[in-house]
């Protein structure tokens, strides 16, 4: 509720900038591409890196198993109601990568940013600077890891027959072969990955949408009216109430896109840009990128296909609704395999957000301690269970997002002021 509010607010002191320059969000991000402009500004990674990066780690499992999970506990109507989040979303997400990139710091060839650094320098409260650190390096563990590894283990059984622990090992040691370089080998991986693995599944839900376009309009009535009125899922909740709907679709959808909680905006302060406002309008891209494109992709298969009714939950619910949707196992293969590089590159990503928030505490020679934990723990979630892990996550997130919203909201007067000079200049 709290990050839902705060993005209604950040959305006013902005002046609805997501939708009233969206165009020049699209020419500022994907337009640049392939211009030279702003490679030579400091930084660590190119923006495109930084885009990517960040959306390793937003595309993830919630595109998957959450959009499922939600239409499952708060009915179709849950999926409106994400829509919505998201785009609140978006101007919380520019207010982050815009403070972050603002307040960064450069230590030698290194550079660090995000929530702890303008909660300290901007906000001046070095104390909720080290409660985000705190929160954020635990958090990475709920979000970042264990729903991960949980997601491809369950996945990878239900497909294949392999035993979940030993998707944990292999999982876990391809992780560490990334993880040990840093954020650029990082970056370099996801900068390859994401892409390919998001056309995989673009392509593979787009095929099924079009076998199923008569469909599509009697689905996107579901979703409006159940955002007001209430549907469950087969197996969710009898009786799935508006205010259920509302719940987790704000909910699944804050877990997908990372609104609020600031993670995101670690990667992004890493980025060469010219301009705070210039790298804000990449975090604009991003939200809608996750949810306005992939989820919906998901959402929208789970309904037409009718495998929202079946009762089943998670990932097992959109395994069924791609072999429904397509021609023998290449449904769940799809499913299996996107969700496998999905979450490969979220666990890549969210080691770096943990350990920058290690290195804020404790310094940087705590960072590689860290990346070994975070490679145990890889394997201890691939053994957990589903609910359990999701709402561990849904509270770590929760604790995480406080202190970043705070700082969001106080230094929303400095984030004004910097979007007026970049579009005046």
């Amino acid at each position: 509720m709290i990050i839902f509010v705060a993005g209604v607010f950040l959305t006013y002191r902005i002046e609805c900038l997501q939708l009233r320059k969206f165009l020049s969000v699209l020419k500022s991000t994907l337009g640049d591409l392939f211009t030279h402009r702003g490679r030579k500004a400091a930084g660590d990674i190119t923006p495109f890196q930084a885009l990517t990066t960040a959306l390793a780690a937003t595309i993830g499992t919630g595109n998957i198993a959450g959009v499922a999970t939600a239409i499952f506990l708060g009915g179709p109507g849950a999926i409106f109601w994400m829509w919505v989040s998201a785009f609140f979303g978006m101007a919380t997400k520019y207010s982050e990568v815009v403070l972050a990139v603002k307040y960064r710091s450069m230590s030698g060839e290194n550079i660090s940013g995000g929530p702890m650094y303008f909660l300290r320098e901007g906000l001046q409260s070095p104390f909720l600077a080290s409660l985000f650190a705190v929160l954020g390096a635990m958090a990475a563990f709920g979000i970042g890891n264990m729903v991960q590894s949980n997601s491809v283990s369950d996945a990878v059984s239900a497909t294949f027959g392999v035993p979940n622990y030993l998707t944990g090992l292999i999982l876990a040691f391809f992780s560490g072969l990334v993880i040990l370089g840093g954020i650029r080998r990082i970056a370099l991986i996801t900068s390859a990955v994401v892409p390919l693995m998001a056309i995989f599944y673009f392509l593979g839900g787009s095929f099924i949408l079009f076998t199923f376009r008569e469909q599509i309009p009697a689905a996107l009535g579901t979703i409006v009216a159940g955002a007001f009125r209430g549907e469950a899922a087969v197996g969710g909740f009898a009786g799935s109430t508006v205010l259920q709907a509302w719940r987790f679709g704000i909910a699944r959808g804050i877990f997908t896109n990372e609104a609020g909680l600031g993670s995101a905006s670690i990667a992004h302060a890493a980025a060469r840009t010219t301009h705070p406002s210039r790298q804000g309008m990449w975090g604009i891209l991003e939200v809608f990128i996750d949810t306005h494109i992939v989820c919906t992709i998901t959402a929208l298969v789970l309904m037409v296909t009718g495998a929202w009714q079946t009762g089943l939950e998670g990932v097992a619910m959109t395994v069924e609704a791609f072999s429904r949707g397509l021609p023998g196992e290449m449904g769940k293969y799809i499913v299996s395999i996107g969700l496998i590089f999905f979450a490969f590159s979220t666990l890549l990503t969210w080691s770096y957000y943990g350990e920058k928030c290690v290195g804020y505490i404790m310094g940087e020679g705590y960072e590689r301690p860290y990346r070994l934990l975070w490679i145990l723990f890889i394997l201890v979630g691939s053994l957990g269970g589903l609910r359990v892990v999701w709402g561990v996550a849904d509270i770590l997130n929760g604790l995480m997002a406080f202190p970043n919203l705070v700082g969001l909201v106080g230094l929303s007067g400095l984030t004004a002021r910097l979007t007026k000079e970049y579009f005046s200049s």
